[in-house]
């Protein structure tokens, strides 16, 4: 009986996490449509092998919405991208449109938004960030 137990909830264990948003798999999304992960998180694109894993942030160096500066700044968020079992890591950039970008595997991976915003009365936990892609061909 104690065997068929540990059996059961082995079972339930992999199918909850399954269904996990930080799920290996993570969920599936359209072409050309936002989505925003954590970091952590991933998103396969639909009728696509590409896969997005939002790695983190790093270096982020944005004028705080509180601050006036002389130039606004930059963040570097760092993305994972696999196809066809082959991942490439690539650096995406807040204040440079041109870097804001990748190429991979016939498609394009375009970094939309971070968030939060920095203000200069509030550390930002790197789990508390949010960054917003859009992939299109």
């Amino acid at each position: 009986m104690n065997a068929k137990l540990l059996i059961a909830a082995a079972v339930c264990l992999l199918l909850t996490s399954a269904c996990d948003e930080k799920s290996p798999t993570g969920p599936m999304v359209p072409l050309e449509r936002q989505f925003t992960l954590a970091p952590g998180q991933a998103a396969t694109v639909e009728g696509s092998p590409v896969r997005v894993l939002f790695l983190r942030v790093s270096g982020d160096s944005r004028c705080p919405a509180d601050a006036l500066c002389i130039q606004g700044g930059d963040a570097l968020v760092h993305i994972r991208t696999e196809s066809n079992g082959a991942g490439t890591d690539y650096e995406l950039h807040t204040g440079d449109s041109a870097r804001a970008r990748v190429s991979h595997a016939g498609f394009l991976i375009e970094l939309a938004s971070l968030e939060p915003y920095p203000f200069s009365s509030r550390t930002i936990r790197p789990e508390d960030y949010r960054a917003t892609f859009v992939v299109s061909r």
